[in-house]
């Protein structure tokens, strides 16, 4: 069983893998949009909802405008979400070696590790895709709202000025690369996870929520007790679903990491020092409904975005590149 078990890890980070980049290019305009909408202040709203901001990312930046960003996204993915998936299946498997049914806890405390694993991969991968995002939205403050930038030479912050106005120029050419070289320059290897505290705050709980209530809903898909397979429509419809709801119950860690990993800022936008501060200004600012800004948009890049991971994992790809069923590993 152990040497099984070695042998389907290869095939479990190469399903994690291929389904992240499948669910990545099918839905990254719609993570744009999210990124953008969190990163809106009260007041200074270029976007009304994700529609209009899809709209005038095209209109200003080409149809490519909605997949800055990308680049990144797709490399670090495939480690990210094979470490999440696989995770989540080992620590599963360690859990139940006593042979007794995995109990609701275990199967949150197998998610909760799962969720640790991955921001090794996740938070830095967040961090550079955040910045090429939200370039697009700095740059359309300047041009819908060139007058609360210009506002800031009465208070003789001249620095301040020059950051907000000559950043978009500067973001809009920055690549993940430059990015990178700044940080471990000026920052060292922590630059890269700033932002991790938040970051940890949205993954855990997270896949405390989706990955119990997935395989619930997995379960229910079995055509048998005696034949459990389920069918590929029920695996992606399970994804979806605890996708969504997870997604939901986290949006507002997710914006607050939004806000924390974003460098740079447009006119009179807050700087953060750590969680804390960032939940406590949001309050007092924006109100309690900022905390669910681009909620709806998450939502629907979870969905599908785990609802295809999912049916890559189950259907088994990975086991298929390298020669065997997923039969024939959990029948062995």
């Amino acid at each position: 069983m152990a040497q099984q078990q070695q042998i389907s890890l290869p095939a479990k980070l190469i399903n994690g893998g291929i389904a992240g980049m499948v669910g990545v290019t099918c839905v990254f305009p719609i993570d744009l949009a999210k990124t953008r909408l969190q990163n809106q202040r009260s007041g200074q709203q270029v976007y009304k909802n994700m529609m209009d901001c899809l709209i005038k990312t095209v209109k200003s930046e080409g149809y490519f405008g909605m997949y800055r960003g990308a680049a990144v996204n797709l490399t670090l993915v495939t480690p990210e979400k094979a470490i999440k998936l696989a995770a989540n299946d080992f620590f599963r498997h360690q859990l139940s070696r006593d042979g007794g049914k995995l109990t609701i806890f275990k199967e949150m405390l197998a998610g909760c590790c799962a969720g640790m694993c991955q921001v090794t991969i996740t938070t830095p991968m967040e961090m550079l895709k955040i910045q090429l995002q939200d370039a697009g939205r700095l740059a359309a403050q300047q041009r819908v709202m060139p007058s609360v930038v210009t506002t800031l030479k009465i208070g003789g912050t001249s620095a301040v000025l020059s950051r907000s106005y000559n950043a978009s120029p500067q973001v809009m050419r920055m690549s993940a690369i430059q990015i990178t070289k700044e940080l471990l320059r000026t920052k060292g290897v922590t630059g890269l996870y700033r932002g991790l505290g938040a970051t940890l705050m949205r993954d855990i709980p997270f896949s405390v929520v989706y990955f119990p209530l997935f395989a619930h809903l997995h379960q229910l898909g079995q055509h048998s007790s005696e034949d459990p397979s389920v069918p590929f429509y029920w695996s992606f419809m399970s994804g979806c679903l605890a996708g969504s709801i997870a997604a939901v119950a986290v949006s507002p860690c997710d914006v607050v990491k939004t806000r924390l990993q974003s460098l740079k800022k447009g006119a009179n936008e807050e700087t953060y020092n750590g969680v804390v501060d960032c939940v406590r200004k949001i309050l007092k600012k924006e109100g309690p409904g900022a905390f669910l800004k681009g909620a709806s948009c998450r939502a629907l890049v979870i969905a599908p975005l785990f609802g295809i991971a999912q049916v890559v994992y189950f259907v088994g790809v990975g086991e298929f590149l390298l020669g065997y069923t997923p039969y024939n590993i959990t029948s062995a």
